[in-house]
């Protein structure tokens, strides 16, 4: 009885350090052919030119090139901000360091829940969640009182490797996102975010479409063609009806 239990428990640690091994293996994979991406990828480089903090500034640039929704004068909020790249366009474009003094100066909210280091311009809050309502007053008082003109998301939930689980969590972040631009957005305000390709979108698109006069689907050439992610700009917001003491509705 003895030896066949140490001949299953033998068993039984030689199938788990084969998995171990199996899955090693699977990330080293992994992780070379990331490696192996990143060196082949233009957009890497030129990130390191312009020294901005991750490629993905690439990709607003484009998108901001084609439908021109950052200016100089204009308040952005940036959710999920971390590390920062989208942050430095939009501190760029709205002149938000006063880089340029002939222009109107902006300013540039960024949010993460992860640490953003500083960037020169911009009112930066790190380990904080967007969605929660300490979060959504802090952000109102920074900004003094002024209405948003433009809220970003680049966010994206770390993939599970499960496809469903996956899109379904980012869907709930656009959802988030979008309720957090209905708060603090100015009438015609606009969104851009994230999301991706999947049944989900139309519905999405469809409720967006309540709030905003304009909704456009983009796909910078800096996103990389095997990815499924795309971007929705919805522009114009419309505002929300809220009730009123008198009992009608605003």
């Amino acid at each position: 009885m003895m030896l066949t239990r140490h001949l299953l428990d033998n068993k039984t640690f030689s199938f788990s350090r084969m998995c171990f091994l199996v899955k090693c293996l699977k990330r080293l994979k992994s992780s070379q052919q990331w490696l192996s991406r990143q060196k082949a990828d233009p957009y890497v480089e030129k990130a390191k030119i312009y020294n901005y903090r991750c490629r993905s500034a690439f990709k607003l640039l484009e998108m901001n090139e084609k439908t021109n929704i950052l200016t100089p004068g204009l308040t952005v909020v940036d959710l999920g901000a971390s590390p920062g790249s989208w942050t430095q366009v939009a501190v760029q474009k709205t002149n938000a360091d006063g880089a340029d003094p002939t222009k109107p100066r902006g300013s540039v909210l960024s949010i993460d829940k992860l640490q953003i280091f500083p960037i020169e311009g911009a009112t930066i809050m790190s380990n904080m969640d967007f969605s929660t309502i300490d979060a959504h007053d802090k952000v109102v008082e920074a900004l003094g009182g002024k209405k948003v003109d433009v809220v970003l998301s680049d966010m994206a939930p770390s993939a599970t490797g499960v496809k469903e689980l996956d899109k379904d969590r980012i869907i709930g972040l656009c959802y988030m996102a979008i309720r957090f631009a209905a708060l603090v957005s100015r009438i015609d305000g606009n969104l851009l975010f994230k999301v991706w390709d999947g049944k989900e979108v139309p519905i999405l698109e469809m409720d967006l479409e309540r709030f905003y006069k304009n909704i456009k689907i983009l796909k910078p050439k800096a996103s990389r063609s095997e990815s499924s992610e795309k971007f929705i700009l919805a522009r114009g917001f419309r505002g929300i009806q809220r009730p009123l003491e008198n009992g009608r509705w605003g």
